[in-house]
């Protein structure tokens, strides 16, 4: 008999496990060896368990941290390095190639035909070139749109399986409840709430052959809502991709949001009214030629504060969604736009933070206006709310999708804002879907 052939899978806990139940799962010539992860914290020294790894794997696989790249190809004489995660620089992506090959394994991308599952209904995906980009509110309005006319929509959110793998394979929530019994993280929670809480139906976990029949069961139309920047798991009929003014020329320098780029049947240039206009013109251009064939669409995220009336001459901490600020990269988003627009001064948190959340900000040292809201754990959670109390500020500037009043015990007065997808001129994205 042939050897099979020895496969490393380099993820962080998504993409990694539906490229391995597609083309691994049940190819005998194959053996992977292990995952690694990376970008989520306690993932690694885990395993994917039997009963999603097949027969073929009756003990699970285990997942390793990418530092042990090495050591794992040398101890298991891997002969083919697999990247499955996305958001990283092409950098990023070919120095991890460099490590493999320098050991002598192949190292390679698993293309959109072999990863792409087909539906039975008409497929809408809402993707984008970095993380951080509006996605999430456009994914909703493109929801209120489909359902104001008439159609049942079901949202297949990009996969999170933080907790137990086996239990998550095939996640449906229907209402805020289901948040709290499926033990969902805070980032989970920021994706699936404003979702709830318009009505939508949101379908996630590990095994999308498996969430895509169960969507298709009581839906007319499948709605990808594509995180992390990742390329979609479902073959698209309309392919939505946002770029982003406020971080020019990353439309090119990032994997995969580059691919949705070129792939686009739409181009939202997102944020228009918050960017510098010079990076508007330098991003249009970009778009349009990458991107010919596509049509561009700008777009505003329209900013939302309850109580304005407390942040005029106050002292505020302005917390904000944690992947946008932390591997998305920027700085600051629509919290800090609406502190500053009322007249607060934001305060560094960086002195007050407790146990990973200090770590948090030596990763990521171009945060120095902003709280991310990390909470991978219930451990992190706890950080995140005693970091919050111990902070000197008049009021607390909430701006995560998710509303952390309903998660934390917070002491200070807090502010509210959220944001939404908002046309700016002609063509409407309301005018694209009528045409698909």
């Amino acid at each position: 008999m042939t050897a099979r052939t020895k496969v490393l899978i380099l993820g962080a806990a998504g993409r990694d496990f539906h490229d391995f139940n597609l083309v691994y799962r049940d190819d005998s010539r194959s053996d992977v060896v292990a995952f690694t992860a990376t970008q989520i914290p306690n993932i690694d020294g885990r395993r994917y368990p039997p009963t999603l790894a097949g027969p073929l794997y009756p003990e699970g696989i285990p997942i390793a941290s990418e530092a042990e790249l090495e050591g794992l190809i040398d101890a298991h004489g891997i002969d083919e390095v697999v990247f499955s995660y996305s958001d990283v620089p092409h950098a990023t992506v070919m120095h991890l190639a460099a490590r493999a090959q320098a050991r002598g394994a192949s190292f390679r991308l698993l293309g959109p035909r072999r990863t792409m599952l087909r539906s039975s209904r008409p497929v809408i995906s809402v993707c984008a070139v970095r993380t951080g980009v509006g996605k999430s509110p456009t994914t909703r309005h493109v929801a209120a749109i489909l359902r104001a006319r008439g159609r049942r929509v079901a949202v297949v959110r990009h996969p999170m399986p933080y907790g137990d793998l086996a239990a998550q394979a095939v996640q449906r929530f229907a209402a805020l409840e289901d948040l709290a019994r499926q033990h969902c993280t805070i980032e989970e929670m920021e994706e699936y709430e404003q979702h709830l809480r318009q009505g939508h139906v949101v379908f996630a976990g590990v095994d999308y052959q498996r969430i895509l029949r169960a969507a298709e069961a009581e839906a007319d139309v499948i709605l990808w809502d594509g995180g992390n920047n990742d390329l979609p798991f479902f073959q698209p009929d309309l392919e939505i991709v946002l770029v982003d003014p406020h971080r020019p020329g990353d439309e090119s320098r990032f994997w995969p949001g580059e691919t949705n780029l070129h792939r686009a049947d739409v181009i939202v240039l997102s944020k228009v009214g918050t960017a510098d206009a010079a990076q508007v013109t330098q991003v249009r251009a970009a778009a349009r030629a990458a991107n010919p064939r596509a049509t561009l669409v700008e777009a505003d995220l329209s900013i939302e504060v309850d109580r304005p009336e407390l942040l005029a001459g106050a002292r505020a901490l302005v917390i904000e969604d944690g992947p946008t600020t932390t591997h998305g990269g920027m700085p600051y988003g629509a919290g800090l736009v609406a502190a500053r627009r009322h007249g607060a001064s934001p305060i560094d948190p960086r002195p007050y933070a407790v146990g990973t959340l200090a770590d948090t900000f030596a990763r990521h040292p171009h945060l120095e206006a902003v709280l991310p809201a990390m909470g991978y754990g219930e451990q992190q959670v706890r950080e995140l709310e005693a970091t919050i109390g111990a902070c000197d500020a008049d009021v607390v500037v909430i701006a995560t999708p998710v509303d952390l009043r309903r998660l934390l015990s917070i002491r200070q007065p807090t502010v509210r804002v959220s944001y939404t997808f908002a046309d700016r001129g002609s063509p409407t994205l309301a005018e694209q879907l009528d045409r698909f």
